[in-house]
């Protein structure tokens, strides 16, 4: 069940993601502007054109990739989400799940001109691979406090 937002640049945005299919990828100006600013974990883009770039190799690179918007803040023109992306290796039988949150900044014209994902990639991700997720758990520990 998808979240509702008042504010229709919030609404926009969570609609956008929860529906988001390859097709949509060619039409983000519609959501970003063309100097938009997009940094995660792997990226750092301050273009439309690298948006789309970095959600292009995403569905070329994943399986069944798809956001659940689990919350909504807005005030003035910033927003702040939290997330679930739920996705596929080929390789994988189970799927994979990324806790996160976007803090997202409007233009005037209400579309996106700062987007910036963070999540932690140890625990979210590379825990969860078979050799590293080993090694990363084991460091967890040993600077666990006690």
């Amino acid at each position: 069940m998808s979240i509702r937002h008042s504010d229709p640049r919030v609404q926009a945005v969570i609609d956008f993601f929860e529906q988001l299919q390859p097709a949509d990828v060619a039409g983000l100006g519609r959501l970003y502007t063309e100097q938009a600013f997009f940094k995660d974990p792997f990226n750092e883009v301050r273009s439309l054109a690298g948006v789309q770039q970095v959600f292009a190799h995403m569905f070329e690179t994943l399986e069944q990739p798809r956001f659940l918007v689990l919350d909504a803040l807005a005030q003035g023109d910033q927003c702040f989400l939290s997330w679930d992306f739920v996705f596929q290796r080929q390789a994988q039988k189970e799927p994979m799940r990324i806790h996160g949150s976007s803090h997202l900044r409007f233009a005037v014209d209400g579309r996106v001109a700062y987007h910036r994902d963070y999540w932690d990639t140890a625990e979210e991700l590379y825990e969860k691979l078979p050799l590293l997720g080993a090694l990363m758990r084991w460091i967890k520990r040993r600077l666990r406090a006690n």
